[in-house]
């Protein structure tokens, strides 16, 4: 196992209450689930940031759709008439 830290966190008195029912339900510690629902929301907004800064990148060099490649896109989600 990874070697871990400790740090404490104010949460609202309903949160903790859901968090309290969750943990009790999947047999799981509140400290668990609270890493746990850190390490996903860290994971996810690395992502987004590297995501944009690839687009920033692309756009800074000129990196853009062709209007024909957008129409073509486009045309997959219009409705047929």
């Amino acid at each position: 196992m990874s070697e871990s830290t400790t740090i404490s966190i104010r949460l609202e008195a309903a949160v903790k209450a859901r968090l309290d029912h969750l943990a009790n339900a999947t047999h799981r510690s509140k400290s668990f689930l609270a890493a746990e629902a850190i390490r996903a929301f860290v994971e996810l907004n690395e992502w987004q940031i590297r995501e944009i800064q690839t687009a920033l990148q692309e756009a800074d060099a000129g990196d853009f759709a062709k209007p024909s490649e957008v129409k073509k896109v486009l045309g997959k989600w219009r409705k047929p008439a």
